[in-house]
C-alpha cells in the first residue's frame, strides 16, 4: 500500500512539474510570436506556483501593445490561477492600477479589487466558454488628469457566455452601480442645469452574433465584428431620469446599424436638454425633437417611442436626430 501511494504521489509531482514547465514555455512561447509579428511585447519575470494541485502563473512589469490597432496595456503583474486537474478553468486577478493606450492617448485604470473567472473550451484555440469580471472601486482617467476627471464606478459586473448551438452567439450581461462621470463632462452636460453627480445604475442584458467566435486570434490577429445585436434589455436611472431599450440592430460590414429599439424614457425632457447642452443636438434640432415628443408622449413625461437605424442617421418617426453610431471593434 505505501508503495502504491508513493508511485502515485511522484506520479502526481511529475505531472505537475511537466504541466508547470508546458505552462511557462506557452507563455513566453506566446510573447516571442507577438513580438515577431511586430507588437510590444515584454514581461519582467515570468513564474508559475501551486504545487501540488494549482497552476499559478505570475508576470511582473507586462507590457503588451499591437501597432495595427494601437491598442495597449501595461501592468505592474498580472495573475493567472488554475487548478492542476482542470486547467481549462482560470482565474485571472489584476493589479490595483493599470494603464492603457489607445492610438497614442494614456488612460489609467484604478480598482480595488478586478478579477475576472474563464471557462475556455479544451483546444488550442482557447475559445471562451463563460466568461465572469467584477471590479470595486473603479476609476477610468486620462493619464496625469486630475481625479475629478475619472469615470468611476462603485462595481461593475461583466458576463458572457456562448450560446449553445451556434459558433459565434454570445450572451452578455452588464451591470454597473453608482457611475460619475468626470466632472469636465457632467458640467458640460448639465448646461447650467442640477443633474445628480452619480448615475445610479446602468444594466445590459444581451445576444450578439459575430462574425468569427471570440478566441485567441481575436487578440492575435482580427477582432471578430458584430452582425446582429438583440438587446432584451437596457436601462439606466439616473436621477428623476430613467430610460430602457429594447429591440434588434443589423450590422453591415461596414459597422453601420439598421433596425428599431424601442425606447422608455421617464424625465424625457430633461435628457433633450443635457443632449442640447452636450452638443449632441442643435437648438433647431431640439426644438423640432421636442415638439414631435410632446405630441407623441401626450404632454406626459413618460415616453415609449421606436428609434430608427438607417441611413447612417438616428431617427425618431420622420425625423432624423443624430447620427448612427458606427459599431466596429478595434
Amino acid at each position: 500500500m505505501l508503495a502504491i501511494v508513493l508511485a502515485l504521489a511522484a506520479g502526481w509531482a511529475g505531472y505537475w512539474f511537466i504541466g508547470s514547465s508546458a505552462v511557462k514555455s506557452g507563455v513566453a512561447d506566446w510573447f516571442e510570436d507577438r513580438r515577431a509579428e511586430g507588437w510590444t511585447a515584454e514581461y519582467g519575470a515570468l513564474s508559475v506556483a501551486g504545487f501540488p494541485n494549482r497552476f499559478d502563473t505570475t508576470l511582473d512589469a507586462v507590457a503588451l501593445e499591437d501597432p495595427a490597432s494601437g491598442l495597449g496595456w501595461r501592468a505592474p503583474f498580472i495573475q493567472i490561477m488554475a487548478l492542476s486537474y482542470r486547467p481549462n478553468h482560470v482565474i485571472v486577478i489584476w493589479p490595483e492600477t493599470q494603464s492603457f493606450t489607445d492610438r497614442g492617448r494614456a488612460m489609467t485604470l484604478d480598482s480595488t479589487d478586478m478579477r475576472a473567472s474563464l471557462v475556455v473550451a479544451p483546444s488550442t484555440a482557447l475559445a471562451p466558454e463563460r466568461v465572469a469580471l467584477t471590479a470595486e472601486g473603479l476609476s477610468l482617467r486620462p493619464e496625469g488628469a486630475a481625479l475629478s476627471e475619472a469615470l468611476s464606478a462603485s462595481s461593475l459586473r461583466l458576463a458572457a457566455e456562448r450560446v449553445e448551438g451556434a459558433e459565434a452567439r454570445y450572451h452578455l450581461g452588464l451591470a454597473a452601480a453608482d457611475v460619475a462621470p468626470a466632472a469636465s463632462l457632467l458640467a458640460q452636460i448639465e448646461g447650467g442645469g442640477d443633474l445628480p453627480r452619480v448615475i445610479d445604475s446602468i444594466t445590459a442584458d444581451i445576444t450578439a452574433d459575430f462574425t468569427a467566435p471570440w478566441d485567441r486570434a481575436a487578440i492575435e490577429a482580427a477582432r471578430p465584428q458584430p452582425t446582429r445585436i438583440e438587446i432584451i434589455g437596457m436601462a439606466m436611472a439616473w436621477g428623476g431620469m430613467a430610460l430602457d431599450a429594447a429591440g434588434t440592430l443589423e450590422v453591415d460590414a461596414g459597422g453601420m446599424p439598421s433596425g428599431t429599439l424601442t425606447l422608455t424614457a421617464r424625465g424625457w425632457r430633461d435628457m433633450l436638454d443635457a443632449a442640447e447642452a452636450s452638443s449632441l443636438l442643435t437648438s433647431d434640432m431640439a426644438t423640432t425633437a421636442e415638439r414631435a415628443l410632446t405630441m407623441m408622449s401626450g404632454g406626459q413625461d413618460t415616453l415609449e417611442m421606436p428609434l430608427r437605424f438607417g441611413e447612417g442617421r438616428v431617427w425618431i418617426g420622420p425625423l432624423p436626430i443624430a447620427p448612427a453610431p458606427v459599431l466596429r471593434l478595434q
